[in-house]
């Protein structure tokens, strides 16, 4: 595996139950912190037009935490999403939206596994795993 990420059990928990409160569709938030410790989530709205298939963070959640981050805030790291489908790899779809150096904590199936994008990444030309460590 890649570079170790941390992240805490409880927060972990809290992703995996905004998870499973929307089983059909793809849930998504943001995640803030250190490029080596995640250390809180933000949930947003999926906007897509086909939730159920992709997602597309809330613009308004998103204008707020950069507007926030601006003035001293926590620091967006990344973000989360869900695969209904049950498979925690990155899409085309995932790889076609990606902006470089960004942590992506994709979750399917019960499980969770964690992605950074940029140049030269083994998944979708795109996406480096990493390893993602409770603490």
């Amino acid at each position: 595996m890649g570079m170790r990420v941390t992240i805490s059990s409880g927060l972990l928990d809290r992703i995996f139950a905004h998870v499973a409160a929307e089983p059909g569709r793809e849930v998504c938030g943001l995640l803030f912190g250190e490029e080596r410790h995640i250390q809180d989530a933000l949930p947003a709205a999926n906007v897509a037009p086909d939730p159920a298939r992709h997602f597309e963070l809330d613009p308004q959640t998103l204008f707020t935490a950069i507007r926030a981050e601006r003035a001293g805030g926590a620091r967006i790291v990344g973000h989360y999403h869900s695969h209904p489908s049950g498979d925690p790899l990155p899409s085309a779809r995932d790889a076609a939206d990606a902006e470089p150096g960004r942590l992506w904590l994709i979750l399917g199936g019960g499980e969770a596994r964690l992605w950074r994008s940029g140049p030269g990444g083994t998944v979708q030309g795109v996406f480096a795993p990493l390893d993602l460590a409770l603490v």
